[in-house]
């Protein structure tokens, strides 16, 4: 080959819990003879040399037996991942004039190579395809299917299988995804008794409410907490974009997302803080994040690493998760509903009518502060699970279905959406008391009531606003327009964990 030759395509690499936009370009010189890769590569991206070289000659397409350089722009970021093999070859064929250019242009470009040609997806699928969108490109990938169809018209994905079919008059275009299927959810109806935590996990689920449950082993907390996504609202077209997004960056399966369901993440307590909170070196997202829209359940919360449970009380303030590297600062979406659960004691017997406890106050006491306060001031209500009796474990409860509990978390949040429509304010999301104090428009003696009871169990300020949180959602329940002292006195109730003598109990 004579003189030189150019081409550049874009491609993208992940960031945290997003792609960002990388130009691919290829320069063919004379020199010594050889493939090289700039612009800060990780060694899957490095590697890619020896997949492109083995996957043009197997497709029978000429490698040029000169300089060959590839750039990756911006050089300032580092690329990740296998997803530059497909660019590559398509930026070396199209300078080498061995395919026709007009199925590259206005295109993203992402895609592994296997050595016999064929075109494998890159992990990242729907992180790429909003990438794509954002820029105003189409995407061209491995076979699959155009996740965000719904939600963003115009973005669309085509699917090339093998490094030959980019010699065919037209590329064919991945199908939307469809799934009519309704996914299987479990049911609370299965649930015998605990008709108090069930009221719970409604007003949790009414309000985006963080909640504790205490109580022996095999209680029934996993049971609870598991089936609260089956009364959440559907995920919104926005919303579905941003879960199955960060989901699809880590590789799990997104069809449950993609249909509507809310995530529900339950790491097991022998969790990394990178593992639950994010990082890694490229920084991946958490399960703060997998979480993001939908439930986070730790059970055996006591279990946990002290540090890694304290990391957690940024993303439950900010919903986000901000982590910091050498080159610049990572953030992550994080806004998540927290459930927890927790023995109450080593043995898991403490308080328990029929089982002895063989612990010691001393060592209860250490067990439950193994949360730490900190993390306990930020669940907005604490109940105690006991065990059902074994009537109500075999003969379940339809009297409080998921359905039924999630008709009235529905009715809970359009009627708080109307509600503020109403209002002066400005903002939902602002956390001032005074803001509050407006939304849940009190008489004097409603006022006068929640004071009295703050000062004599020595509520903290985020004590006093989580409890108007849970006493406005309660009264959201019951559609009214006014917080009422019985809402009140049961936001104190789930607040502060009194037992039946009126006394406050370890949390």
């Amino acid at each position: 080959m004579n003189g030189i030759s150019r081409y550049s395509v874009t491609s993208a690499t992940i960031r945290g819990a997003e792609a960002i936009p990388v130009t691919v370009e290829v320069i063919i010189s004379t020199g010594m003879p050889g493939m090289s890769i700039v612009g800060m590569p990780d060694t899957a991206v490095y590697e890619a040399r020896e997949r492109v070289r083995a996957a043009l000659k197997s497709c029978n397409f000429q490698v040029p037996g000169e300089k060959i350089v590839f750039n990756l722009a911006p050089g300032s970021v580092k690329k990740t991942g296998s997803g530059f093999d497909l660019p590559m070859a398509v930026a070396l064929l199209a300078a080498t004039k061995q395919i026709p250019t007009q199925h590259l242009k206005d295109k993203m470009i992402v895609g592994e190579l296997s050595l016999d040609g064929c075109v494998k997806p890159a992990q990242g699928l729907v992180a790429f395809q909003m990438c794509a969108y954002k820029e105003g490109l189409d995407l061209l990938c491995a076979p699959t299917y155009n996740a965000l169809s719904e939600k963003e018209e115009g973005n669309t994905v085509y699917s090339v299988s093998h490094l030959r079919a980019l010699l065919e008059d037209e590329l064919s275009c991945a199908p939307n995804y469809a799934n009519n299927e309704a996914p299987h959810a479990l049911d609370y109806a299965d649930v015998g008794g605990h008709k108090l935590a069930k009221r719970a996990m409604q007003i949790a689920a009414a309000g985006n409410h963080g909640l504790l449950m205490m109580g022996p082993p095999g209680s029934g907390k996993t049971m609870l907490a598991q089936r609260l996504p089956s009364i959440l609202p559907r995920l919104s077209p926005a919303e579905i974009a941003e879960s199955s997004c960060i989901a699809s960056i880590v590789g799990e399966p997104i069809e449950s997302l993609l249909q509507g369901s809310r995530p529900f993440r339950s790491p097991h307590h022998s969790a990394t803080l990178a593992g639950l909170i994010g990082g890694g070196n490229p920084v991946r997202p958490g399960e703060v994040s997998l979480a993001h829209n939908g439930v986070l359940m730790l059970d055996e919360l006591s279990e946990f690493s002290h540090s890694v449970l304290q990391g957690l009380r940024q993303p439950i303030e900010d919903g986000k998760v901000s982590i910091t590297r050498a080159d610049g600062n990572v953030v992550m979406p994080a806004k998540f509903m927290l459930i927890a659960a927790s023995n109450p004691c080593p043995c898991g017997y403490y308080g328990d009518e029929k089982i002895s406890c063989t612990c010691t106050p001393s060592r209860i006491h250490a067990y439950q502060n193994r949360i730490g306060g900190p993390l306990i001031d930020r669940f907005d209500m604490f109940i105690d699970v006991w065990r059902s009796n074994f009537d109500d474990v075999v003969a379940g409860d339809a009297t409080t279905s998921s359905e039924k509990l999630r008709g009235g978390v529905l009715a809970a949040r359009a009627f708080a959406f109307e509600r503020f429509k109403n209002t002066s304010l400005h903002d939902r999301t602002e956390n001032a008391v005074s803001v509050l104090m407006e939304q849940c428009m009190m008489d004097a003696k409603t006022t006068r009531y929640f004071k009295h009871h703050a000062q004599l169990h020595l509520l903290s300020g985020r004590g006093i606003m989580r409890t108007l949180r849970v006493a406005r959602t309660i009264a959201d329940l019951e559609l009214s327009d006014r917080v009422l002292e019985k809402h009140i006195a049961e936001a104190l109730t789930l607040r502060l964990r009194l037992s039946s003598t009126g006394k406050q109990e370890i949390a």
